[in-house]
């Protein structure tokens, strides 16, 4: 086991740094001078070569990358053009929004997907499983942003239950903050439990025609038995799979929630960089990304040896 292990961490770093020539290569594509924009429109070329030269512009894009990937290498991320402190600084200052936006959308989108899936798999043709699939369908279809504004018109202006917009003021209670996260937890949950939904139902449909399930109820077991204990037990690892890989794509895929309730967030931070050309922080908080959804990856296939000792590596 921890020697497959090993080679999953051997072609996690391949992974990784495939990522980073990608990242780095695709960015330097991007129309725009960061030196130009951070001058303005008054600066003249003179001004602009002296600022390209101070971060490293003016150098060869090879020498530039691998000059980059050095300082990766020893978890140096660079320095933010614009914001003139350390990327990794920078990153660290918008995690918190982005990791408990992240964690409750995916808390949100499992307990309605996984029981959803459940039911709808149970009652397979009838009246629930076209409920569930129907809203499953419609889920899937719906734009975050546009589910995000009628949940701020509806809830937030009109109810007054949840803050329309922001994290709460600097030195705000935990509790205080975690309201602003209500609503756009929910929204990205309802978008996202759509694919849970799915795979439940197909994971418990295949298990559920197996035969150990006849015998189970057989031999006299309750209905709720032999649904909970022998069948989700056994369809657990492509649940996980997709809860997994949900949790991994939100920490990087909420930048429209983030924008549509203005949560100062790594998406955010990604969008504005984006604007201003900020090579340094668009690069690391990509790469950071990136980082954890392999890592997240690699805490799946560990799990699955956890969930079902027939998983081996």
């Amino acid at each position: 086991m921890w020697l497959k292990l090993g080679r999953r961490l051997g072609s996690l770093i391949i992974v990784m740094f495939l990522v980073a020539t990608m990242v780095f290569f695709l960015t330097r594509l991007a129309p725009g001078d960061p030196a130009a924009l951070m001058l303005g429109d008054q600066a003249t070329a003179e001004d602009i070569a002296r600022l390209r030269q101070v971060y490293g512009l003016d150098k060869p894009i090879l020498v530039q990358f691998l000059l980059w990937l050095k300082e990766i290498a020893t978890g140096n991320l660079g320095q933010s053009i614009f914001l003139q402190r350390p990327v990794i600084q920078a990153i660290a200052e918008r995690a918190e929004p982005t990791f408990f936006l992240a964690l409750f959308s995916v808390s949100v989108a499992a307990l309605v997907g996984i029981p959803a899936g459940i039911a709808s798999a149970v009652w397979r043709g009838r009246l629930v499983d076209q409920i569930v699939s129907g809203l499953a369908m419609l889920a899937a279809n719906i734009p975050s942003f546009w589910l995000g504004l009628i949940f701020i018109q509806l809830f937030a202006v009109r109810l007054g239950w949840f803050p329309v917009a922001g994290y709460g003021e600097p030195g705000a209670p935990f509790m205080e903050r975690i309201l602003h996260l209500a609503l756009p937890a929910t929204v990205l949950g309802i978008v996202n439990s759509a694919l849970i939904v799915r795979f439940t139902r197909a994971s418990m449909l295949d298990v559920l025609s197996d035969d150990y399930i006849r015998t189970a109820r057989s031999k006299g077991l309750s209905e709720a038995r032999v649904v909970l204990r022998h069948a989700f037990g056994n369809a657990l690892v492509p649940i996980i799979t997709v809860v997994g890989l949900t949790a991994a794509l939100l920490v990087g895929g909420a930048i429209v929630t983030e924008t549509v309730f203005g949560l100062p967030g790594i998406g955010n931070l990604v969008v504005s960089a984006v604007l201003r050309r900020d090579y340094p922080v668009i690069q690391g908080a990509l790469i950071v990304v990136a980082g954890i959804y392999v890592l997240i990856n690699l805490l799946i296939d560990i799990i699955y040896t956890f969930v079902d000792p027939r998983v081996r590596y």
